[in-house]
């Protein structure tokens, strides 16, 4: 078979997808992916075939960006759709083309992320059968709020309420850039209404989101989707050493997350390095690293599967990949989320005891050392390590090739 996969995000938007066309190249069949540019190098190192979209994703995320201008730390439903269907608008029309191309002959186009729309409407141009994917949540449902909203306790009616105006609203603002783009590209006409009746798979664990009683047979949970690390990757020898040298340290890195204040973040490592060892991943963060205590250690870019067992506790951002690596790692997290889903994902962490939460917002004048020390705590230990054996018992990657591959895609409904 041949399977074109296109999305467009940051990195953990596009990393599980990259697992999961690693796999069914891995059982013999053809993959592509197309993501934003800077995911060339991971596609090269696993083998992935790759093309590149328009668009920087970095400079978007970054101070000043499109998307950190916009959401500023604070997860509005509205503010996010608004700022994720500016940095679509700007490059529908070149990623419909480019999607064109590439999924020519496709057996089966799969989705996911800003390009979402983009994908369902080549789908439909090119009459190729289609799959829907995300990490986090998107099918109405009465059992909780949709996930680009704060967690709170709702009535089921409203709870689902969320989810219809969260989609309605997203459609809403990607739709005129979508029709401008399948003029351009397709010659098609306007379409007014979202797509519907193709199926989803969504990269989540049961262990942290239950599967709701009243989503349709279409829309599954596999388990998340990890890719391994790559062939021949070893650890640093400074990283081996540091490792060696004492207590598990702690975790603390924010990925693609740019929206803190560098000196803020800064301070906070300063802080837990006075109590803790710390490993720091700097990412996109703009933090001066020559202002750093040489007792902690800067990382590059390490396996989340192989760095996190070896630490005592992870301070992250909420997304969902860095959420399911703690969580599979069996260490708890304090989650600082800037916006979007990574509140929702907090939320699943604190529900499961095995996280504490701190808003960017209140980062500052809070207490580092005491939210770590919580975190630690016995009981939240042992409640991580419950949740780690249930997740271990989960093949993702392999439950998602496999609904890939056993025919469930389908034409989304005109």
């Amino acid at each position: 078979m041949k399977i074109t996969f296109l999305t467009y995000g940051t990195d953990g938007d596009t990393r599980p997808l990259a697992a999961l066309a690693r796999e069914l190249i891995r059982r013999g069949h053809e993959a592509r992916l197309l993501a934003d540019r800077a995911c060339a190098p991971l596609a090269r190192e696993h083998g992935i075939p790759f093309t590149a979209l328009a668009g920087d994703i970095r400079k978007a995320v970054q101070p000043g960006g499109t998307l950190a201008k916009s959401i500023d730390g604070r997860a509005d439903m509205s503010r996010v759709a608004r700022a994720c269907a500016r940095l679509a608008r700007e490059h529908t029309t070149a990623w419909m083309a480019t999607a064109r191309t590439a999924a020519q002959g496709s057996d089966v186009l799969v989705f996911s992320g800003l390009a979402a729309f983009v994908g369902l409407a080549v789908a439909e141009a090119l009459a190729i059968p289609c799959i829907g994917t995300a990490l986090w949540p998107l099918t109405p449902t009465r059992e909780f709020g949709a996930a680009f909203l704060r967690p709170r306790r709702l009535p089921g009616w409203a709870n689902r309420l969320t989810h219809q105006a969260f989609n309605s609203l997203t459609w809403a603002m990607f739709r005129p850039a979508v029709n401008a783009a399948r003029r351009d590209v397709f010659g098609a006409a306007p379409r007014r209404r979202l797509w519907q009746g193709y199926p989803t798979l969504y990269g989540c664990s049961p262990a942290l989101l239950p599967r709701p009683d009243d989503w349709p047979a279409e829309v599954e949970l596999t388990g998340s989707w990890q890719l391994p690390a790559a062939a021949g990757w070893q650890p640093p020898a400074s990283l081996s050493a540091f490792l060696a040298a004492g207590e598990a340290p702690v975790y603390i890195g924010f990925g693609s997350m740019a929206g803190m204040d560098p000196q803020t973040l800064l301070e906070t490592v300063c802080g837990i390095a006075a109590t803790r060892r710390v490993l720091f991943y700097p990412g996109w963060s703009g933090v001066d690293l020559s202002r750093l205590p040489p007792d902690v250690l800067v990382l590059g870019d390490t396996p989340h599967e192989w760095l996190f067992p070896r630490t005592a506790a992870v301070i992250h951002h909420g997304g969902a990949g860095t959420t399911h690596a703690a969580a599979r790692a069996g260490v708890p997290s304090v989650v600082v989320p800037f916006a979007g889903d990574q509140f929702f994902w907090a939320g699943r962490l604190r529900a499961r005891g095995i996280g504490l939460t701190c808003p960017m917002e209140e980062f500052a004048g809070a207490d580092p050392a005491a939210l770590i020390a919580a975190a630690c705590a016995p009981a939240m230990r042992e409640r991580a390590h419950e949740v780690a054996e249930e997740m271990a018992l989960e093949d993702g990657v392999g439950r998602a090739a496999d609904r890939i591959l056993g025919g469930i895609a389908r034409l989304p409904l005109p």
